[in-house]
């Protein structure tokens, strides 16, 4: 039960301040959305159609696609509505729908990345081991723990600020809700749900992000220790350099916003910076497999050949 409070709705001030309709914003922004959903749409149809895609490693990347799919519609969406209106509202109980659905997809994802680099780790460094560690009884139950955790987290984070009282006023500085700008509109003690989101939330955000960089460690070191030749290190390293950019264009902002304090400066910085990974990195992930994975290029080409 939501707790009843004298706001009813939200305003959402949007990528900036300015109230007029900005039809060139969202000309921009239509299109890195349709990048989005073409490009991760195409790349979850080969790995569930193409046979040879089958593996752990394009199970993850599946699941990554249709991650960043509904990532990108949970905010972009509304912001491109906000552009061509000047009411900008939305209903107290679409705020925590759009917060609650926020949270899982963006936890989800830390946590996939980490099971992704994980699967890197065994592959180069266990493959003699591989097929039995990451058997597909063992892929479905990581990939079933991570959304289910990421889903408890992002249900503590939406009961816990639907309980706020909000007195207004009702200005949302964001383009969608998050916990952050919610909590500079409540009347009450935000306390709990500031140690929440900096504790829990800055822990989920930095063990995935520390125990991912600690596998690309071991993989270099042992490359580096054990292969003699060359073009093997190249190829091993070609392997994991699409998911290490991903990784690196997905958290810098992530930890740059949730582990900094909540301030009325970093605010108006949240909203530029939520941008790269809730718009543009959805759009750029698909990019970056296809042009740098030559099966994904390759299962790509044939499924347009055949079409």
């Amino acid at each position: 039960m939501w707790n009843q409070t004298s706001v009813t709705e939200f305003f959402l001030l949007g990528v900036t301040d300015i109230q007029e309709p900005q039809p060139l914003l969202f000309a921009v922004f239509i299109t890195i959305y349709l990048v989005s959903i073409t490009g991760n749409g195409a790349i979850l149809m080969i790995v569930i159609s193409d046979p040879r895609l089958h593996s752990p490693m394009y199970f993850f990347l599946g699941n990554l696609a249709c991650l960043d799919i509904c990532y990108s519609t949970v905010t972009v969406p509304k912001m491109l509505e906000n552009f061509l209106s000047t009411s900008n509202a939305i209903s107290f109980l679409g705020c925590i729908t759009q917060l609650h659905f926020f949270h899982f997809l963006g936890t989800t994802e830390s946590l996939l990345l980490a099971v992704m680099a994980f699967d890197r780790f065994v592959a180069i460094c266990k493959p003699l081991h591989y097929s039995v560690i990451m058997n597909p009884q063992v892929c479905i139950l990581m990939a079933v723990t991570i959304w289910t955790i990421a889903f408890f987290h992002a249900l503590l984070h939406s009961v816990m600020t639907s309980h706020l009282n909000f007195c207004g006023p009702s200005y949302v500085h964001h383009f969608f809700c998050d916990v952050k700008p919610l909590l500079e509109l409540a009347c009450g003690n935000t306390e709990l749900n500031l140690w929440l989101l900096n504790t829990v939330t800055g822990t989920i955000a930095s063990v995935p992000f520390f125990l991912t960089f600690l596998s690309y460690f071991y993989i270099i070191t042992y490359l580096f220790l054990k292969t003699r030749s060359c073009s093997m290190l190249h190829k091993a390293l070609s392997t994991c350099a699409s998911h290490f950019m991903v990784v690196i264009l997905f958290y810098a902002p992530v930890l740059f916003t949730y582990i900094r304090p909540t301030s009325g400066s970093s605010l108006n910085q949240d909203r530029i910076i939520t941008i790269m990974y809730s718009a543009v990195t959805p759009a750029l992930n698909p990019l970056i497999y296809t042009l740098r994975n030559k099966d994904v290029r390759g299962a790509l080409s044939r499924k347009v050949r055949r079409l």
